[in-house]
C-alpha cells in the first residue's frame, strides 16, 4: 500500500508519520510537497500535525489553499483514503472535506499528554482492526483541538456513525474529566459520510512502538493496510 505524507511550511510531524509507516508498519511511503498537484499512484495520503503556515489567521486556514489541496479534494471524491492528524484534521475541516471546526482549547492551554480514546465505529478503513468500544491510548499535542459543530451537524454525525473516536477514561467512560480540550460530545475523531476521510486530533504515529509508551496508534495504520488488501483481494 503506497502512502504519501503531505508537507506544508510549518509541518513538523511529517517525519514521525514517515517513520511509523515506513520503518514500523513496513509500507512504501513518500513525502509530498505542498506545491505538487498530483497524487497519482497513492492509496492513502496523510496530512500530519504541525503549524502549517505558522497557523496564521486560523489553524489550517492558509494550508487549505495550497496547490496540493485541490488534488486532495479530487482524490477524496474518487474514494481515496485521506487521514488528517491534528493540524491535518484542522486543514480538512477548513477545506470542507470534514464538517465542523477546531477551536482553541477551552482551558486556553497547549496540552501535550496521553489520552484515552473509545472506538465508536470499527467499520471504517481506519479502525477495521479495532473493536467497537475498545479503548486506545494515544497522545495529544495541540492548542486548537476543541471540536465544534452546530447541533444539527452533531446529530447527523451521531446518526451516520461518523464519530469514530471519543475521549474517555481508561475504563471507556465518556466523561467531562476525560475531555482534554472541551470538544463537544468528547469528539476526538470523525469521518466524512463516505468514510474514506478521517480527521483526529490525537497522534497515532507517536504510539507505534513500546519505547514510546505503547503501540495502540499502530492499529490504525495496520487497519488501513488490511482494508486495502481486502479491497484488492
Amino acid at each position: 500500500m503506497k502512502f504519501g505524507v503531505i508537507v506544508f511550511p510549518g509541518t513538523w510531524s511529517d517525519v514521525d508519520c514517515h517513520y511509523a509507516l515506513g520503518r514500523v508498519i513496513g509500507q512504501p511511503v513518500s513525502y509530498i510537497w505542498h506545491r505538487e498537484t498530483s497524487l497519482a499512484g497513492y492509496d492513502c495520503v496523510i496530512l500530519p500535525g504541525g503549524f502549517s503556515y505558522g497557523d496564521y489567521l486560523r489553524a489550517g486556514a492558509i494550508a487549505r489553499f495550497a496547490p496540493i489541496m485541490a488534488e486532495v479534494e479530487r482524490f477524496a471524491r474518487r474514494g481515496g483514503l485521506v487521514f488528517g492528524i491534528c493540524n491535518g484534521f484542522q486543514i480538512l475541516c477548513e477545506s470542507g472535506l470534514l464538517p465542523g471546526c477546531l477551536m482553541t482549547n477551552n482551558h486556553l492551554e497547549f496540552r501535550c499528554q496521553p489520552t484515552y480514546l473509545r472506538v465508536e465505529n470499527s467499520s471504517t478503513p481506519f479502525t477495521c482492526g479495532c473493536r467497537k468500544g475498545q479503548v486506545l491510548q494515544i497522545p495529544i499535542s495541540h492548542h486548537d483541538g476543541n471540536y465544534y459543530a452546530d447541533e444539527a451537524t452533531l446529530q447527523q454525525l451521531e446518526d451516520s456513525g461518523q464519530i469514530v473516536f471519543r475521549y474517555c477514561t481508561p475504563a471507556g467512560e465518556v466523561t467531562q474529566e476525560a475531555n482534554p480540550n472541551g470538544s463537544l460530545r468528547n469528539i476526538a475523531g470523525i469521518t466524512n459520510k463516505k468514510g474514506n476521510v478521517l480527521g483526529m486530533m490525537p497522534h497515532p504515529e507517536r504510539a507505534c512502538e513500546q519505547i514510546l509508551g505503547g503501540v495502540d496508534g499502530a492499529m490504525l495504520f495496520h487497519s488501513l493496510v488490511d482494508w486495502q488488501r481486502r479491497v484488492k483481494a
